[in-house]
Order: structure tokens, then sequence, then C-alpha cells
């Protein structure tokens, strides 16, 4: 089996959230062959040009990659694995923390049209379309963020993408909206972990209340101006966050869940002019690594 190919165990796994193989005109045949060719795609960051003769024809896989982007089969796909990976116990709940990460945009990822991209055969926007197109500048140039929640076991359990010079505190919010695993048996999908961990960038009052009301209990450290701002007003400034250095240790969990999404040069450097096909581009590099045993 070639290097970096899903193993017959990882397509087993995959294989019964797929789209059905045979309709629309037999559109959707060889998806295994395909899917390879994507992931060998991010795997190496090679333009979609230079995949291998052994994949098949290169547009093939650039516009199943495109369209299941643009539509949410992608999400729908993640989604799933989640949900199986929750049934069989594979997730830690116990810590969930929350970070971003930078990654350098190619000056192929600039250039994108202005007019506004289609669900191909639909007349509406991709579900993950950004009119930036998540695309920002900074003194290095164009940059994207990826902001995400991993859990214990070093694997992201949500995901969204902005432009590179947007901060982390407003984020907070919307990465842990969209942490959302089902329930194969039925009822409510799980949203809520037992504990959340951040860094000093996502300490602010709005954060907070949101995870008190929510009943999430948190370690996130008070950078010093907010302290000395607290403490400046007296009673009405509040009572002093917790902290506990012992549980703060564990926030190195989601750096390394990083580390591991940014193995796939694709992720690490953007070379897609749409942020919507980025998106599903870390996405399924987030699918790869559910699906690794």
């Amino acid at each position: 089996m070639p290097r970096g190919d899903l193993t017959n165990e990882e397509w087993a796994r995959l294989k019964p959230h797929l789209p059905k193989s045979g309709e629309r005109g037999g559109r959707w045949a060889g998806h295994r062959r395909v899917i390879n060719g994507i992931l060998y795609r991010h795997r190496t960051g090679v333009p979609w040009r230079d995949l291998p003769m052994r994949f098949g024809k290169w547009k093939t896989v650039y516009e199943r990659h495109r369209r299941w982007s643009a539509d949410g089969t992608w999400d729908k796909l993640f989604a799933s694995v989640l949900a199986d990976a929750d049934a069989e116990g594979r997730i830690d709940w116990s810590m969930v923390s929350v970070d971003s990460t930078t990654c350098r945009a190619h000056q192929h990822a600039a250039g994108a049209r202005r007019r506004p991209p289609r669900v191909p055969g639909k007349r509406r926007k991709p579900r993950q379309h950004r009119h930036d197109e998540g695309l920002g500048r900074s003194r290095g140039g164009l940059t994207c963020k990826i902001h995400l929640a991993g859990e214990g076991g070093r694997r992201p359990l949500s995901l969204l993408i902005t432009p590179g010079h947007w901060g982390d505190a407003p984020k907070l919010i919307p990465v842990m909206e969209r942490v959302r695993v089902g329930r194969l048996g039925g009822g409510r999908p799980r949203t809520r972990p037992e504990h959340l961990g951040g860094d000093k960038a996502y300490s602010s009052r709005r954060n907070r209340r949101y995870l008190r009301r929510r009943q999430i209990k948190h370690t996130i450290p008070e950078p010093k101006n907010q302290r000395a701002n607290r403490k400046r007003r007296g009673s009405e400034g509040g009572r002093p966050a917790g902290f506990d250095k012992t549980i703060y240790k564990r926030r190195n969990e989601v750096e390394r869940t990083i580390k591991a999404l940014k193995n796939f040069r694709a992720v690490a450097t953007r070379f897609d002019k749409r942020a919507y096909v980025f998106h599903g581009t870390v996405t399924v590099a987030a699918i790869r690594l559910w699906l690794r045993s």
C-alpha cells in the first residue's frame, strides 16, 4: 500500500458515511482512489496538476474536493466520524482547549474573483464562503488563521477560518458553538466538555460569562492589565478568576493538535484561493487524524 493512503481499517470507518456511488450518472464512482489523491495533495502540498497518474485525472480529484467543500459534504463526514469516535469512547471530554495558529498564504492564494462563488449545480453560495476569503495582511504578507477546539486526545473537535490579523478572544464563542458531536443512539448532540483551557488571549468578561452560563469549568489566566484594572475598581471589579496551574499544563494538548494538522503541507501553507476550499482542506486533515487508530 503506498505511503499516506487509507488503510483497509480506515477505509472501513469512512466508507459508510460517503455519498452513494453510481448515482447522478455514476459521477461518484471510485471514492477511495479519489480520496487518496486528495490526501496525497494535502500531505505533500503539490499543485493539483502534478498529482501522480495512479489517482486518475487531476481534474476529477480537484473537482470532487471543491464540490464537497462547497456543499458541506466534508463537514458532514467530519461530524459522522466524530459521532463514531464518541460512541467508541475515543473522545477525551475531560479537557478541551482552544487555540489558534497562523498560516502563511502562498502567492497563488491571492487573486480570487470578487464575484461570489456558487455551489455547483445550485444557486446558493458555499456554506463556508467568506467575502474576505479568510485572508489578512500583516508585516509578513497575506496570512490566514485557523481557530480550533482540541480534545484531550490531541484531535480537533471544531474549526473556524478567519483572516490572519483577527484576534483570538472574539472567536472563542463561535468555536465552542461549533462543537456538536452527535449520538448514534439518538438524542441531543454533546456540546459541553467537562473543562475548558485557553491562554491569556481568551481572557475577557464576555467569554467568562458565556462559559459560566453554560456551566463549563475553565482555566484561563488573567493578564496583568486586566488584573490591575479589576483591583483598581475595588468591589465593582468582581472576584479574581480562579486558576489551576496543574490543569493549565494540559493546554499543550491543543498545541500538539495544531502540530499534527500542520504536518499536512497544504494546511501549513495555504494554496487555495477560496476560503471555503481551504476550510475543506483543513477539515480533510482533521478527518484523517480521527481515522487513525
